[in-house]
């Protein structure tokens, strides 16, 4: 039996007093897209850090395709998709810079690309649709474009696991068009996608799954399931319920 690509168990962070995760627990297989629906400060971004081994669980484990996350993330088996707010848009890196830093694991040790490095990069910024901004500074883009860009890194990169924090945040509809095309098409290749979101009506049509999580999984089912009012009231609330797609 394989292992699965992501395995969080019991696992428990605290930050100083602060109390992150509770004794949460998922299991995602590959080929599959999984939703992570929170408030802000449900946990989400502690579970992503989590698995790429940014923060160490007070209790319980995790484990990507198997093994510890550092052994998959030296891999290049995890690809990162951030928030805009994470990220130095000002920094002087041209698109085609922040893509091939997904390649950087391929490099070998003189570090400098080769041919196959750069046909990879053209390839993942032509699925993302980003060829002409290739030379253009990264903040110069339109939010949607900057995300694009971060999963051409990924694409790039090679990677079989994708974490992508609040991808549809400030994006237009094409770019929102384009990046679930492309996750629907990385899971049909093997991948295995999770995605934080606050984008209730684009989960079905992504996700095959869903989290809900209140720094403890409150329910973990398919996106009709977990999108019933009841059940979002759980971690958000009535006002939530106008969000739900009818």
């Amino acid at each position: 039996m394989n292992d699965p690509a992501i395995l969080v168990e019991d696992v428990t962070v605290h930050y100083g007093d602060v109390l992150a995760l509770d004794h949460a627990s998922l299991t995602l297989g590959a080929g599959r897209v999984c939703g992570l629906i929170g408030m802000n400060g449900s946990g989400k971004s502690t579970l992503f850090k989590a698995i790429m081994d940014m923060v160490r669980p007070d209790t319980g484990r995790v484990r990507v395709n198997g093994g510890p996350p550092s052994q998959a993330r030296k891999a290049g088996a995890i690809g990162y998709v951030p928030q805009s707010e994470d990220v130095d848009w000002a920094f002087p890196l041209c698109v085609r810079d922040v893509v091939m830093m997904g390649r950087y694991g391929h490099l070998g040790f003189t570090r400098r690309p080769k041919k196959a490095d750069h046909a990879a990069v053209d390839r993942a910024l032509e699925r993302v649709e980003l060829t002409e901004y290739a030379d253009r500074q990264i903040g110069q883009l339109s939010g949607g474009q900057r995300k694009r860009a971060f999963v051409a890194r990924g694409l790039a990169q090679g990677a079989t696991v994708l974490l992508l924090d609040e991808p549809f945040a400030g994006v237009d509809k094409r770019s929102e068009a384009t990046i679930t095309r492309l996750l629907r098409e990385l899971a049909g290749a093997g991948a295995a996608i999770l995605v934080s979101t606050h984008d209730l009506h684009a989960l079905p049509e992504l996700a095959d799954e869903a989290v809900l999580l209140m720094r403890k999984v409150l329910l973990y089912g398919t996106p009709g399931e977990v999108l019933e009012p009841g059940n979002l009231a759980l971690a958000f609330g009535v006002d939530v319920l106008d969000r739900v797609p009818r």
